[in-house]
């Protein structure tokens, strides 16, 4: 494997599944469709992340770290996650999200808190200002804190998604079976830097399509390169990334991050009720939004097979309720 070199943890129930979507399919007209169940990846209800923490916590304990410390919002998955990896390594957690504390606990936040996760709320400060701080502090205390940048989104954790794309391919192999694009959110760039990376050493000519989450095109394509760029050093590949290579479709920011849409509500209905598959408020509700979207405007061919790469997420439903709830259903 492209990533065999890289110091790992195996932290997720790995590989996970790919399987077709025929009623959702049908309901739209074509395109056939297919998807990557990374909702699938076990730890702490799975997601995407544990593919990136593997390499990232692995890099931790090589260095003698026994404290993650690391960022995102107040319902970030990664922040679950890692502090799930943490339990799991037996480390000690410190998450630091953004804002202040909400009144109750509900989501990723309650999972945070029941793997023992100490959580930091950074207010009018930014996390990676408060996150340098908390670490500071951390090796002031006498710990040895490994800090995890937001999502994993390094040339570290991007690893996951390299070794992912190569997953992926034997998979298609054995299926026989050819995809013409791959579609995904992509928020804080390290899924698909990593997916880019994988796809340039292998020779996987589907188009990886990233659906912007929070970004414009132009700041998407420029970080994902740029991630590209070092974690194909590391790996020891001859490839690069150009920005231009990078796809991304930025129409589908709504009202901004973690803001809850009528496109993002359709979509969760939409694969809820015709393929029992539970999307996320944040990503995979968007990203599903904006393949449907590219459907229905031809964007998309009806004759295509498309691939959605399901990255998680499912406890930040509860803590969107009220929003997902409709008295008349």
């Amino acid at each position: 494997m492209l990533t065999d070199r890289l110091p790992r943890i195996r932290l997720g129930h790995l590989p996970t599944p790919v399987h077709e979507l025929p009623r959702l399919s049908r309901a739209l007209g074509g395109p056939r469709l297919y998807v990557k169940r990374d909702d699938q990846t076990g730890l702490a209800t799975g997601g995407n992340k544990t593919r990136k923490l593997e390499f990232s916590v692995a890099e931790a304990v090589r260095r003698g770290a026994d404290t993650l410390v690391t960022l995102g919002a107040v319902q970030s998955n990664h922040a679950r996650q890692t502090a799930a990896a943490a339990a799991a390594c037996g480390l000690r957690c410190v998450l630091v999200l953004r804002g202040r504390a909400p009144a109750a606990a509900t989501g990723n936040l309650l999972l945070d808190h029941l793997f023992g996760a100490r959580i930091v709320f950074a207010g009018e400060q930014t996390v990676e200002e408060v996150g340098e701080a908390v670490a500071a502090a951390e090796r002031a205390d006498g710990h040895r804190p490994f800090l995890i940048p937001v999502g994993a989104s390094d040339e570290i954790g991007a690893a996951g998604f390299v070794a992912a794309l190569e997953e992926l391919k034997g998979q298609l192999d054995e299926l026989r079976l050819r995809v013409d694009r791959i579609v995904f959110a992509s928020s804080s760039f390290g899924t698909q830097a990593g997916l880019c990376v994988g796809a340039k050493a292998l020779g996987f000519d589907a188009k990886l399509a990233g659906i912007a989450i929070d970004s414009t095109r132009e700041e998407l394509q420029t970080s994902v390169a740029g991630i590209a760029a070092r974690l194909a050093a590391r790996i020891g590949l001859h490839a690069s990334v150009t920005p231009s290579e990078v796809i991304a479709w930025d129409g589908y920011r709504g009202g901004g991050y973690a803001v809850l849409g009528e496109p993002e509500r359709e979509a969760i209905r939409l694969v809820a009720r015709h393929e029992g598959i539970l999307l996320d408020p944040v990503y995979t509700g968007r990203a599903m939004a904006g393949l449907l979207d590219l459907v229905r405007r031809r964007e998309f061919g009806a004759n295509e097979t498309i691939l959605f790469w399901h990255t998680g997420g499912t406890p930040a439903l509860f803590a969107y309720a009220a929003e997902l709830l409709d008295p008349g259903t």
